[in-house]
């Protein structure tokens, strides 16, 4: 059965230590994405920063993955672009589930991450009026 999603909400990324991390869902984007700048491979590892600066704890972090592929990634605009990719785990409503994740750089980082179409499909049905279902849910879980 599908869950019920809001347009944003707070997830946990717990293969990367990142907790209560604001999401988009973005049924307008086909891949999910992860905001980070200053990505490169060096000695076959890839090698980002996190930015986010709701949280201290995280932005300007780097991250290190030996694990990550390329992918051609089509923007709203209809450019083509070439973006790592990286395989971790998303938590959202007490579930832990495999996401794929491109590396995107954007200064306009409302939303350190957005979740699309390809992980949305079959899981999740968005309810555009309602907000933070999966974190209320974990909230009252801690209580």
């Amino acid at each position: 059965m599908k869950r019920n999603i809001g347009r944003t909400d707070k997830a946990d990324f717990p293969l990367l230590h990142l907790h209560d991390i604001d999401v988009k869902i973005d049924t307008g984007a086909y891949t999910s994405s992860i905001h980070c700048k200053n990505m490169k491979v060096e000695d076959g590892y890839l090698k980002c920063v996190f930015l986010d600066p709701e949280h201290a704890a995280y932005h300007e972090k780097e991250f290190i993955f030996d694990k990550y592929d390329v992918r051609v990634v089509k923007s709203s605009n209809g450019v083509s672009q070439t973006r790592y990719r990286i395989l971790t785990e998303i938590e959202l409503f007490g579930k832990i589930i495999p996401i794929f994740l491109t590396l995107s750089d954007r200064e306009e980082m409302k939303y350190p991450v957005l979740l699309g179409r390809k992980f949305l499909t079959k899981r999740f049905v968005v309810d555009i009026n309602k907000t933070n279902l999966s974190h209320k849910l974990k909230l009252k879980h801690e209580h």
